[in-house]
């Protein structure tokens, strides 16, 4: 019995998530299918982070125990063979035994994408969150340098579990422009529930002039309300999980 770490994508426009559900198609659920028809007889496979209902993933981590004398590779090869189109194993790997993909994670980095237009634009909208009135980028820009650093996020978002802290630390900010299309990068240790689309949201407000730069510096030193609101699901994608290496190196 071997430990491995799998490195999942996914399209989430018809998943309710990464968490499986009793009666709902999801991320997990459907690897947990694939794992079955090779073998795996766990009750539930360690996944490193929960993401919505819509979000997608490039970089999502998972971990699971199984006996599989064949290698990482065709373990890849075996589950892409079974999971849907919309679901695929980029990466397989051994790990330490008690490798977790949550509790060991260091970082996650997450991207949000937007464009701005006045009409509709159906397949682009599958992705990126079609923006109207257009933002000012270089108001996007002077307020993501707000957020590194570690501060209370309690106006961005929830604790995951009741009375959790919501102190966190954030190592990247950045919006970039390219080809008519913002991107928002951002990295931290942790992301409280929905962070990445509140942040997003308050930043389009400032670029549209709802919002000042000050008002959300405020709200992020006092915990002062800012106006509800979130960014739409489908322009958030989870990039990548980070580790420690001595944390993936397999026992000897």
């Amino acid at each position: 019995m071997a430990r491995y770490q799998l490195i999942l994508a996914y399209d989430g426009a018809r998943l309710e998530g990464s968490q499986r559900q009793a009666s709902k198609r999801t991320a997990q659920g459907e690897l947990e299918k694939a794992l079955r028809t090779i073998g795996w007889t766990g009750r539930s496979v360690l996944i490193a982070g929960r993401t919505d209902s819509g979000v997608h993933a490039e970089g999502q981590s998972v971990a699971l125990d199984l006996e599989w004398p064949h290698g990482p590779d065709k373990l890849r090869a075996a589950l892409n063979a079974s999971l849907p189109p919309d679901l695929a194993v980029r990466v397989a790997r051994e790990v330490n035994s008690d490798f977790h993909p949550r509790f060991d994670a260091i970082s996650r980095r997450y991207r949000y994408r937007l464009f701005c237009d006045p009409v509709r634009d159906p397949v682009r909208e599958r992705y990126t969150w079609r923006v109207w009135p257009a933002v000012d980028g270089n108001l996007l820009q002077s307020v993501s340098p707000v957020f590194p650093g570690t501060h209370d996020f309690a106006a961005f978002g929830s604790p995951m579990s009741r009375g959790g802290s919501t102190v966190r630390t954030v190592s990247l900010s950045a919006w970039t422009e390219s080809e008519g299309e913002w991107q928002f990068q951002v990295r931290a240790d942790a992301f409280l529930y929905r962070m990445v689309r509140r942040l997003v949201f308050v930043q389009v407000m400032v670029a549209q002039g709802r919002l000042t730069v000050e008002q959300v510096k405020q709200a992020l030193e006092t915990q002062t309300r800012l106006p509800a609101g979130l960014a739409p699901a489908h322009g958030l994608s989870l990039v990548e999980v980070a580790y420690n290496d001595q944390q993936m190196k397999t026992e000897m």
